[in-house]
């Protein structure tokens, strides 16, 4: 998911521009789906190169952290120079990034692209979303949020049946990706600027993140949803594939991948489905489908079935997008549009460093735990998380009061 950004300096269209939303949106599931096509070929790494899981979740991490890094200090830099430039240097960082995984034969070359890669999705995601919704003012932003989780799926799944099924398998889906990102960059010359470039590009590369009071309250009682329901896609991201395999005993990439596939996938799902929910409603609904998906998947690997393991990741992947979707629907509105991109900007923080440290402790843990037993204890973590947002919703009595010199959110 990805944060709008403030369309205050944005041309206003006379009528929506569908096509234009169209290719943004397309674009947003490229580099999604190019973040998520390494993780099906992580235990051929693995295998290849010889490092632990310790050592494949800090590749993970590495991504994440530079994506944040990136995302808080060029967030609002498509308001000033225009979304186009920013669009277009990421799609050059994006595609060198390719280059390096192509032509890595190391564990450093490979942390070196994911770096890359996360820099460079970033930069484009906060110009993206605003694009969207600069493109069409109703459906812009429910791409923007559906966008990037069915890339992610998408891209995973792609890179599984190349992987199984094409020559090449460490280098082919990644020309793939970077031959689709060179069309969509010619392509993005016929797409018109809707930012009127003004002054402030370089102070607005200073990162800024902050929580106002109003909002401290009603952000306390949902963020073990956020942290929940990231925690869970982080896992996904890095271990997800090995533990199918470990679990199915068969080792192919497109079933490994599956677990990837699902989760962002149903979340997409999730979103467009429940996003006329109150947010309460959506984080029970959401927390609620974690703590069952997360039984069940823990299920399947006690009984050792991945179609068990499977269905509990698909239920948890409705609890993703709908606990999330829930939790940024219940604080953002309570900001004024002054504070609105600092919060948004804490608020990714969290969930990002979720994603990325929690994997990462879940990595050490295999080297002395085993991969089952941390399984184990990490689903509990979520699902323990899970459950106290669950409560904290359902205990809650009265609907925070609106910021009244707020905007309807995004």
């Amino acid at each position: 998911m990805t944060p709008p950004s403030s369309t205050g300096t944005t041309d206003a269209y006379p009528a929506p521009r569908l096509g234009q939303l169209t290719y943004y949106a397309i674009l947003m599931i490229t580099f999604l789906a190019a973040s998520s096509a390494p993780t099906p070929l992580y235990r051929l790494y693995q295998t290849t190169w010889h490092f632990s899981a310790t050592m494949l979740t800090l590749v993970f991490a590495s991504y994440v952290f530079a994506l944040l890094v990136a995302l808080l200090v060029s967030g609002s830099l498509s308001d000033h120079i225009g979304r186009r430039p920013v669009v277009a240097g990421a799609i050059v960082g994006e595609i060198l990034s390719l280059g390096v995984f192509f032509w890595a034969d190391s564990l450093a070359w490979l942390m070196l692209a994911r770096i890359l890669q996360g820099i460079a999705t970033g930069v484009v995601t906060s110009a993206l979303a605003a694009a969207m919704l600069d493109s069409d003012h109703q459906r812009g932003p429910v791409m923007a949020s559906i966008a990037p989780l069915f890339g992610m799926g998408i891209g995973a799944l792609i890179a599984g049946i190349l992987v199984t099924y094409a020559p090449a398998p460490l280098h082919l889906v990644y020309a793939f990706l970077a031959v689709a990102l060179m069309v969509q960059g010619l392509l993005l010359g016929r797409i018109r600027e809707s930012v009127t470039p003004r002054p402030g590009a370089w102070a607005s590369l200073r990162p800024r993140a902050y929580i106002p009071p109003p909002v401290r309250g009603p952000l306390m009682r949902v963020v073990s949803a956020v942290i929940s329901s990231w925690a869970l896609g982080g896992f996904s991201l890095s271990l997800g594939p090995t533990l199918v395999e470990t679990v199915s005993g068969i080792h192919n990439p497109l079933i490994g991948c599956l677990i990837t596939f699902l989760l962002p996938c149903v979340g997409a799902i999730s979103v467009l489905t429940l996003r006329a929910k109150p947010p309460r409603v959506a984080v029970l609904i959401g927390t609620g489908c974690l703590i069952v998906g997360m039984s069940v998947l823990l299920l399947g690997v006690y009984w050792r079935s991945v179609a068990v393991l499977l269905s509990g990741t698909a239920f948890a992947g409705i609890g993703f997008g709908a606990a999330f979707m829930g939790a940024m629907r219940t604080v953002m509105p309570l900001a004024p549009p002054s504070e609105r991109s600092a919060l948004m900007a804490a608020f990714y923080v969290i969930c990002y460093l979720s994603a990325s440290l929690l994997a990462m402790v879940g990595g050490v843990a295999t080297q002395h735990m085993g991969l089952l037993p941390t399984t184990y204890v990490y689903g509990g973590v979520v699902a323990a998380l899970s459950l106290a947002a669950f409560i904290g919703a359902l205990t809650q009595r009265a609907t925070p009061r609106r910021c009244q010199a707020c905007d309807s959110p995004a």
